[in-house]
Parts: structure tokens; C-alpha cells; sequence
């Protein structure tokens, strides 16, 4: 069979979460600069489909800005790398005593910092391109308008959205490790991704891309001309506004998203042993005798 049963795909992801801590430190930063760029990928090529689409309207606009974006990590899911999104599934293996909360955050922090970096230079190294001038400048303006919003947005707001970002982005890396074939790990991506970018949710990763292009591409004269924005909303786009505004309680909600509404969820179903069961699939029968 190409599908994984439930209590099959959490036993699998726990024991690669258990592996996945003890990777070196530089492969840790090395696939997650790797993460970053796919990330970044699926980020840019959903602006440049989906930036001239309002006439269209605001809902078929974001279908495909979030079909598009699903790319990214598709490529992270098959193509191997460490998103720390992703890596919030940790917490099964936390959970399940097999890893230390030193073991965890070392993780965390290393392949946070690392998909930073890769998203913030990326960003740098498409500005480069003259990109941002497409269409009239309008694709710079998209991006610009994009970085503005999600930098205005209150700080609780953006807190939930990152919750459910998570929640849908860690669900769409479970049932990849339900799917046996590179297609349906695809749709797999594509189902979570799709969802939480249609509904406007916050990624953290992502915007470590958005932010940073909309901040390169205000120093465009024709792109903040084709935006539209007041000088002084342009004038409020800082780094300081990048990362308090927005990456700090993105990348919070995006913690709590998938390590208490999918992690603890799912090892409390399928991982966590009851007193006297020897493994799971005896305590699923021993609920079943009791009910």
C-alpha cells in the first residue's frame, strides 16, 4: 500500500524526529539555508503569478498565490531540508522522551537561523534581477504593499494567524509521512500549504522572504510610485518593523501551531503508551475493550 496507517506515520515521524537532532551543526545550516531558498522559490513565484490578478478578484487572486506558493515545500518534503516550521513535529519526540529540550531548541534555533539567512539573501539576490520593475513596477509594488500590510497588522492578530499557519503546515508535512509516493507527498503539500495561504494565515519562513523584498524593493522609485503608498507607510517598512512586527509573534504562533494542535495531538492518540500497554496498537485494543 502506498498510505501509511495513523499510528504507523506517528511511530515513523518520531523516530526521524529523534534522528533529525542529532545532525551536526553544519548540516543543520546548510539544509536550512536550503529550506530557505525553497521557500523563498515558492514565495517569488507566487507574487509574479498573482500580482496583477485583482481585477479578477481578491478570492481567485490568493487561490493562486497559495497554489503557487505549495512548491516550496513540496521541493523542502522530497528534496530534503530543514524548515523550521516543519520541525515543530520535534515536539513528538519531546514529548515521547526520546529527545532533551536542549537537543530541541539547539535544533530549533540553528535551522531558524539558518532558513533566515537563505530567505533574507534570496531576497537580496532577486532584487538584483530588476525584477521588482516587471509589469510597470507593478510586481515591486505588490511586494512592497504585501510587506507594508504585514508589518501594520496587530501584533495578537498575527500571534493566531501564525497559530493556524502552523497547525495546517505541520498537518500537510504529516500526511506526507502517510503518503508513499513523491505525487502524493506533493499533494500533501499542496492540500496544507493551499489552505493556509488561501485563508491568510502567517508563515514565518515565508515572510523572513516577503518582508525583506518588500523592504529592497521600496528603494525603487517607480515601485513606490506604482504602490500607491504614502511616503510615510513606506518610511515605516524598517528592519525594526520586519522583525518585532511581524517575524517575532509569526514565528511564536507558528511554535504553538504545530507543537500543541498536531505534536501533542497526535502523540497523545498514537505515541503516548497506556499504563501496562506494551506499544500503541494494544492500548488502541485494550480503548476499544473498554468502550
Amino acid at each position: 500500500m502506498s498510505f501509511v496507517a495513523p499510528p504507523d506515520v506517528a511511530k515513523n515521524c518520531c523516530n526521524v524526529q529523534e534522528a533529525r537532532v542529532k545532525l551536526s551543526v553544519p548540516k543543520m545550516i546548510v539544509l536550512g539555508l536550503a529550506a530557505g531558498f525553497y521557500i523563498s522559490f515558492g514565495a517569488e513565484a507566487s507574487v509574479m503569478v498573482a500580482h496583477d490578478l485583482t481585477a479578477l478578484g481578491a478570492g481567485f487572486q490568493r487561490f493562486m498565490l497559495a497554489s503557487i506558493f505549495s512548491v516550496g515545500l513540496m521541493i523542502v518534503i522530497n528534496g530534503g531540508a530543514e524548515l523550521f516550521t516543519g520541525n515543530c513535529l520535534l515536539w513528538v519526540a519531546y514529548m515521547d522522551r526520546k529527545i532533551s529540550t536542549a537537543a530541541m531548541l539547539r535544533s530549533w534555533g540553528w535551522v531558524l537561523l539558518a532558513n533566515m539567512v537563505g530567505a533574507v539573501f534570496f531576497a537580496w539576490l532577486y532584487y538584483c534581477t530588476g525584477l521588482a520593475n516587471f509589469n510597470n513596477s507593478l510586481l515591486g509594488a505588490f511586494q512592497l504593499k504585501m510587506a507594508v500590510a504585514k508589518t501594520t497588522t496587530p501584533w495578537d492578530q498575527l500571534f493566531v494567524r501564525g497559530i493556524f499557519c502552523n497547525w495546517l503546515v505541520c498537518l500537510a508535512v504529516w500526511l506526507a509521512f502517510a503518503s508513499g509516493d513523491v505525487i502524493s507527498k506533493c499533494v500533501s503539500a499542496w492540500i496544507g500549504v493551499m489552505t493556509f495561504v488561501m485563508s491568510n494565515f502567517e508563515h514565518s519562513i515565508a515572510n523572513m522572504y516577503y518582508l525583506p523584498a518588500g523592504w529592497f524593493a521600496k528603494h525603487s522609485d517607480a515601485v513606490v510610485k506604482a504602490s500607491g503608498l504614502a511616503a510615510d507607510k513606506v518610511d515605516a517598512l524598517t528592519w525594526s518593523s520586519i522583525v518585532f512586527n511581524n517575524w517575532v509573534p509569526v514565528t511564536l504562533g507558528n511554535t504553538v501551531g504545530g507543537c500543541v494542535f498536531v505534536a501533542s495531538l497526535y502523540w497523545f492518540s498514537y505515541v503516548r503508551q497506556c499504563k501496562g500497554a506494551p506499544n500503541v496498537a494494544a492500548c488502541m485494543r485494550k480503548a476499544a475493550v473498554n468502550e
